[in-house]
C-alpha cells in the first residue's frame, strides 16, 4: 500500500517521512511532494492509495489538492494536516470526503493511528476486489478492445447469439436491457500541451465517464473509446451531451466527442466504432467540439489543388521575402479550406500539400534561373508528409524555410542584384516586364542594373527577357494544344502578330511551324 506525503515545508515533509517507520506499518512511502502541483503531476504514474497533505501551501491548498486528486483517483484516501485548530477547516474537509483531519502538533502515534485506520478501510475494500479479479478485468478489457476495434466477436457472431460472460461482466445487467449502443471517441484538452498533462487529463476523464455514463471504455491512441448504451431510444446526437458538459465543468477542460452510428446489438459495435473513427479524422476541419458520423457522411470532397492564380500570388510573396504577408496568405488559404462544407481530410491534406509542392517548384525555378540549383542538393527542403495538425503553422514554416533558403543564398554583393533580377524575370514571364519594374524590385537604379546585368549575363536586359519569353513559349507550344494567341498571352504579348515575329526571329520558324515540325519528329520516332 502506497502513501504520498505533500508539504511545501521541507522540515515537515522530511520529518513525517523519517520519524515514522512506514515500512513496519506495511506501507510503501513514495518520494514526498513539495507542492500540490507536483503531487498532481505524479498521481497518475505513481497511483498512491493514501495521501497525507498540509492544508496551507504555496499554490493550491491541501483541500484543493484533495478535491482534484480524488477526481483523478476516486478511491484515494486523503488525510489533512493543519497548523490551525480551526473547526471551519475541519468542516470543509469533511464536506470534501477527506478520510481524516489532524493537527501538525499531533504526536506520531496519533498520525500512525489515523493512517492505520485508513489502511484498514482500504484493505477491506481491496478484499472485495482481489488481484486475480483485477487481472481478469484487464483481460476482459483487452477482449473488449478487440471486439470493438477489430470486430472480433468470437463464436456465435450473429446478433441473436448469447453474449459472452466476460462482456456482461464488464457491461453489467443494464447492458442486457439496452436498446441502442453507440461508440464515442473522446479527446481532451485544457490542462497543458505536454504529453504527461494530456495523459493525466485523459485518465481523469476516463474515470469521470465511468462514474457518469452507462457503458464500457478504454484509452487508445490519445483518446478514449467508449461503448455507451441506453435502455430507452437515444434521442439524437445530443443524448449524452449533458453528461460530457458536466465532466468538462468538473475537470475544467474541453472535450472533443465524436459519435459513430447507433446499433441495436453489442455485436455490431465494430460498425459504430469504424464510423466514429472516420468521423474523428475530421477533427482538424471542424470548429465544434461534438459531432457524429451523420454530420460528415455526405461530404464529397472539396478543393484539393492550389490554383494557378494562388500559386502566382504565393510566388510573388516568396520572391518579395515578406514573412508577414506570407503568414497572412497562409492563414487565409487555410481558412478558406476549412470553410468549405464539402472538404474531407483527404482533400484538405491534398490542398495543403499542393501549396508545399508549389513552393518547391518556385524554389527550383528561381535557383535554376540564378545558377544555384546545387543549393537544393546541399540544403534540400523536403515536402512535409502531414500538415493537417496545426496546418497554418506547419505550412507557414515550410514556406518560410523555402523563402529563407533562396534569399539567404542571395545575401550580399553586387551579383545578388542580378540574381534577384533573374529570379524575378523568371516568375514574371507572363507579364510585360520592363527594366524600371525589375530595378524597383531589386532596389537599384535602372541604369546601374542595366550595367550589372550586361556584365554578369553577357546580354542586354531586353534581349535576355525576350529570350526567356521565347523559351517559355516554345515549351508551351510543345506541351499543350493552346492556341497561338493563348501562348502569346501566356508570355506577356497582346499583339499576336508581333509575338509571331519575335518567335520566328528566335526559332527560325513561326509558332505554328515549330509545333508542326516537333509533332512530325515525335511521330517519326
Amino acid at each position: 500500500m502506497k502513501l504520498m506525503i505533500v508539504d511545501d515545508e521541507v522540515i515537515i515533509r522530511t520529518g513525517l517521512a523519517t520519524v515514522i517507520d512506514w515500512h513496519e506499518l506495511g506501507i510503501t512511502l513514495l518520494s514526498p511532494a513539495a507542492s500540490a502541483e507536483e503531487a498532481l503531476e505524479r498521481l497518475a504514474a505513481e497511483q498512491p492509495d493514501m495521501m497525507l497533505t498540509d492544508i496551507r501551501m504555496t499554490g493550491r491548498s491541501g483541500l484543493q489538492l484533495a478535491e482534484e486528486a480524488m477526481k483523478l483517483l476516486p478511491q484515494l484516501e486523503v488525510i489533512i494536516l493543519s497548523g490551525y485548530d480551526d473547526f471551519s477547516y475541519a468542516q470543509q474537509a469533511i464536506r470534501q470526503n477527506v478520510s481524516d483531519y489532524l493537527l501538525k502538533t499531533s504526536r506520531p502515534e496519533e498520525i500512525i493511528k489515523a493512517v492505520l485506520k485508513v489502511k484498514k478501510r482500504i484493505e477491506e475494500r481491496h478484499a472485495s476486489f482481489t488481484s486475480q479479479e483485477r487481472k481478469k478485468r484487464e483481460e476482459y478489457l483487452r477482449r473488449f478492445e478487440r471486439w470493438i476495434v477489430e470486430g472480433e466477436v468470437g463464436p456465435g457472431g450473429d446478433a441473436g447469439a448469447e453474449l459472452p460472460e466476460w462482456f456482461t461482466c464488464l457491461a453489467g445487467d443494464g447492458a442486457k436491457r439496452a436498446l441502442v449502443w453507440r461508440v464515442v471517441l473522446v479527446a481532451a484538452e485544457g490542462w497543458g500541451p505536454a504529453a504527461r498533462e494530456e495523459s493525466l487529463l485523459l485518465f481523469a476523464v476516463d474515470n469521470a465517464m465511468k462514474d457518469t455514463l452507462p457503458g464500457i471504455g478504454f484509452v487508445q491512441d490519445r483518446r478514449i473509446v467508449a461503448a455507451l448504451h441506453s435502455e430507452a431510444p437515444i434521442t439524437g446526437r445530443e443524448h449524452f451531451r449533458p453528461a460530457f458538459h458536466k465532466i468538462e465543468r468538473l475537470l475544467k477542460c474541453r472535450l472533443i466527442v465524436v459519435a459513430g452510428t447507433d446499433v441495436d446489438h453489442p455485436r455490431k459495435l465494430n460498425e459504430s466504432y469504424e464510423a466514429a473513427d472516420i468521423a474523428f479524422t475530421y477533427k482538424p476541419l471542424l470548429k465544434q467540439s461534438h459531432w457524429s458520423f451523420e454530420d460528415i457522411r455526405s461530404r464529397r470532397g472539396g478543393k484539393s489543388v492550389c490554383s494557378a492564380e494562388e500559386e502566382k500570388e504565393l510566388s510573388a510573396i516568396l520572391l518579395e521575402n515578406d514573412p508577414v504577408r506570407l503568414n497572412a496568405w497562409v492563414q487565409q488559404y487555410v481558412r478558406q479550406l476549412l470553410e468549405d462544407a464539402e472538404a474531407t481530410p483527404r482533400t484538405f491534406e491534398a490542398a495543403l500539400q499542393s501549396v508545399a509542392i508549389a513552393a518547391h517548384r518556385w524554389l527550383e525555378r528561381v535557383l535554376v534561373a540564378t545558377g544555384q540549383s546545387s543549393a537544393l542538393e546541399d540544403q534540400p527542403i523536403a515536402v512535409p508528409h502531414k500538415l493537417v495538425t496545426a496546418p497554418g503553422e506547419l505550412l507557414f514554416q515550410h514556406l518560410y524555410s523555402a523563402m529563407e533558403l533562396y534569399h539567404g543564398k542571395l545575401a550580399g554583393g553586387q551579383t545578388s542584384h542580378v540574381r534577384k533580377a533573374l529570379a524575378y524575370i523568371e516568375e514574371m514571364l507572363g507579364e510585360d516586364i520592363g527594366l524600371q519594374q525589375v530595378a524597383k524590385h531589386v532596389h537599384v537604379h535602372p541604369s546601374h542594373l542595366s550595367d550589372l546585368f550586361k556584365k554578369e549575363t553577357g546580354m542586354r536586359f531586353v534581349d535576355y527577357v525576350v529570350k526567356k519569353k521565347m523559351e517559355r513559349a516554345a515549351e508551351i507550344l510543345l506541351s499543350s494544344p493552346a492556341k497561338i494567341s493563348e501562348v502569346a498571352a501566356m508570355v506577356g504579348y497582346e499583339d499576336v502578330k508581333y509575338f509571331g515575329q519575335m518567335f520566328k526571329k528566335y526559332a527560325g520558324k513561326t509558332p505554328s511551324e515549330y509545333r508542326e515540325e516537333a509533332g512530325r519528329v515525335r511521330k517519326g520516332r
